[in-house]
């Protein structure tokens, strides 16, 4: 094989999680589908854990070719069959291969996400996804149901178990638990109080939840108490445009309910424990995304912004991915503003911002 060809690693790191990589043969692959970083695959770099798209169309347009080593945890990355890097692969996390009493597997229950991250959907169903006028189109939460990888729903005595053997076996460091939002007041807030209570008395480890705003704010408090020490609320996409015309059903709760609801909970559980998604490529110009995550950080609200991954199976999957040169943009100006409010993805106490592995965001702080 020639010599590898340098590429800086930001560069490379930004152009891996907008091209994704073209993944040989099957060897190595497995996740398809669900919440979170869906089609990805986690691969790291000189020490530093990403997740990269490999299941979806759009890597299979790639300039970037994977080539796995078998039986080496090295994976050689081509550009254009011009090797530029050899990165690594986490092993298989050993609580991989339990199973409950009843004989559900624990990566049924939990997966992990980069190299020392637990995570759960516990509620894999939203009142939106099955109606095409209020489902999100980027949205695979269904799909790993379907696939029989997962649990429409998890309960807490078996997340605290799996979790227990996460942190036992593979050195879990953080968990991170979304729901789908279901029918009800609390928007899924009383599903993860549930968890987190279960958890918390088995294992003590740093949890962040997330859900979208509740009716009622007490439930951020109510969170913290029982021991989730950050909440993520994700907007997704920022202008009402795209908001409309992406996730119509989830545009309905209003930007300035949003808003409120980050204030209530930075208020709760302090700045910097309060974080949105956000995913550039849905149609937003960098404009507008700047100036909302500049409002966002005013308040003390973490805006994690990632390349938009479209997901296959979803009415996305043909959106064009995002442009490496728009995300090498947004990056500085979003570090900038993080900078001038003092907040910190190393300071945040769990949750996908201090993981960081889906976004270069994290090196421009």
């Amino acid at each position: 094989m020639s010599a590898i060809q340098q590429v800086p690693n930001l560069q490379l790191l930004t152009d891996l999680q907008c091209h994704g990589l073209k993944w040989e043969g099957e060897f190595g692959l497995s996740r398809k589908g669900g919440a979170g970083p869906s089609d990805h695959k986690a691969l790291s770099l000189n020490g530093q854990t990403m997740m990269i798209p490999v299941l979806n169309l759009a890597a299979q347009d790639s300039p970037y070719t994977a080539k796995p080593e078998p039986g080496s945890d090295k994976v050689i990355v081509l550009k254009n069959q011009i090797p530029v890097t050899t990165l690594t692969a986490p092993a298989r996390p050993r609580f991989y291969d339990l199973k409950t009493a009843e004989g559900i597997a624990y990566e049924q229950i939990a997966t992990l996400h980069s190299r020392d991250v637990l995570a759960t959907t516990v509620l894999q169903h939203c009142i939106r996804m099955n109606d095409k006028a209020t489902a999100c189109q980027f949205c695979s939460i269904d799909q790993s149901v379907k696939g029989g990888r997962t649990l429409i729903r998890k309960h807490p005595k078996q997340l605290a178990e799996v979790a227990k053997a996460a942190v036992e076996l593979d050195g879990v460091k953080q968990m991170v638990i979304t729901t789908g939002t279901p029918n009800t007041a609390d928007r899924g807030a009383k599903i993860l109080y549930d968890s987190v209570k279960a958890i918390k008395a088995q294992v003590d480890l740093p949890i962040q939840v997330q859900c979208e705003p509740p009716d009622d704010f007490i439930w951020f408090q109510r969170l913290k108490d029982v021991g989730a020490v950050s909440i993520g609320m994700h907007l997704e996409a920022v202008s009402e445009r795209v908001r409309q015309k992406i996730m119509p059903g989830k545009a309905e709760v209003s930007l300035e309910k949003y808003f409120s609801a980050f204030n209530a909970a930075v208020a709760v559980f302090g700045r910097g424990q309060v974080s949105t998604y956000i995913l550039a490529g849905l149609g937003d110009t960098e404009l507008e995304i700047v100036e909302m995550t500049a409002k966002l950080a005013k308040i003390g609200v973490y805006p994690f912004v990632v390349p938009f991954v479209p997901i296959q199976g979803t009415p996305l999957e043909h959106h064009p991915k995002p442009d490496p040169v728009f995300m090498q943009s947004l990056y500085p100006k979003i570090g900038r503003q993080l900078r001038q409010h003092g907040l910190n993805s190393e300071s945040t106490q769990a949750g996908c911002a201090k993981c960081g592995a889906c976004s270069s965001l994290k090196a421009y702080e």
